[in-house]
């Protein structure tokens, strides 16, 4: 189970660094590349905040949470019990860890999120490849958490 949770992590985060790679290699030089004119856009983006734009500039403030917030879950994942009622669970657990580890090396590496998935259609900010898997991976918890799980496991003493 460890094998699989760490792998499957490493995967998910190597797919999000390729992406920002990319991003800083084609768009930085260029700012943006419309896919559908004033509807989709690629847009590089140096996001020194958190959701939305907020609270720029508190990279130290970040890391650290981050890391609070990571071991919490990580701790989670292992305390949860190892059946098929909980691996939904597991997933979002995974797709969560993944993408704040995503936005982490960005944060520590050059202390800002690369984001270039530009929406302007609906005038949303701008994201990336991490931000969609904690995205994901929040709603499926909350999903399953409100309507699915009827009883979360305890911790016998």
């Amino acid at each position: 189970m460890i094998g699989v949770f760490v792998i499957t992590i490493i995967l998910l985060v190597i797919i999000d660094q390729l992406t920002k790679y990319l991003a800083i290699i084609y768009l930085k030089p260029i700012g943006t590349i419309p896919c559908i004119q004033e509807i989709f856009h690629f847009t590089f983006v140096e996001n020194r905040g958190a959701a939305f734009g907020i609270l720029q500039n508190k990279t130290w403030f970040f890391i650290i949470t981050t890391l609070f917030i990571l071991l919490g879950m990580i701790y989670y994942y292992f305390t949860l019990p190892s059946t098929q009622e909980y691996r939904w669970i597991r997933i979002s657990l995974i797709l969560i860890i993944a993408g704040a580890i995503g936005n982490l090396i960005d944060r520590i590496k050059q202390g800002y999120v690369i984001d270039f998935f530009d929406f302007r259609l609906i005038q949303f900010p701008v994201f990336n490849v991490a931000d969609c898997y904690v995205v994901i991976g929040t709603f499926l918890l909350a999903y399953l958490l409100l309507f699915v799980i009827k009883e979360l496991p305890v911790e016998k003493e």
